[in-house]
């Protein structure tokens, strides 16, 4: 993987730890020699990420949006900054940039953003590895909602699996490079059998 895309959320009023592991997520795709593929935003985690990454020479490419492009919200020391129309537009061209997505604690845009990722996967639209840094056990409720969902018959097994978590972003990063699409199981979802 050259690339990875970031999903984050971008409050400043969150625990210390989620801003450290954010930076810390950022020097190790930079060391790692990933570059990064994030919203474009310079508060909460968005922006540790990015500083993270940029502190050790690494790549940073946002993709934002006009009303978020202001002195406020936009970060001004990226390596490159695209401005999409709307945030379809922003979606899309951060897909097409990465090679794997990896979300950190986040609302409702990380979410969003994380669930597609993982539909697109699930419907054969990529084949790219989805990973979750578990600062804090952040996302043990949600890894929960979808252990439940595969028992009730709503998700496959095999897509399931494919949602790494780890809470060291090595780990993480290691356990991805080892991502098998799931094909059948695409397949059989899409009734191609």
């Amino acid at each position: 993987m050259n690339s990875i895309c970031v999903f984050c959320g971008s409050s400043d009023a969150v625990h210390a730890d989620y801003k450290a592991a954010a930076f810390q997520m950022g020097v190790t795709l930079a060391q790692s020699g990933i570059s990064v593929i994030y919203g474009g935003g310079k508060t909460g985690l968005m922006g540790e990420v990015a500083n993270g990454a940029l502190s050790v020479g690494g790549k940073v490419f946002g993709v934002i949006i006009p009303s978020m492009n202001t002195p406020a919200l936009a970060h001004t020391g990226l390596t490159r900054m695209d401005v999409a129309p709307d945030m379809h537009g922003r979606k899309a061209r951060m897909h097409e940039l990465a090679e794997g997505y990896i979300a950190l604690p986040g609302g409702f845009g990380t979410w969003d953003e994380l669930f597609e990722t993982i539909t697109w996967a699930q419907t054969g639209a990529h084949e790219k590895p989805v990973g979750l840094l578990n600062v804090k056990e952040y996302y043990i409720p949600l890894l929960a909602a979808m252990d439940h969902a595969v028992a009730e018959g709503f998700i496959f097994e095999e897509h399931r699996r494919t949602v790494y978590c780890e809470a060291d972003p090595e780990i993480l990063l290691n356990s991805m490079k080892k991502y098998e699409h799931p094909r059948d199981a695409v397949k059989r979802w899409l009734k191609e059998e």
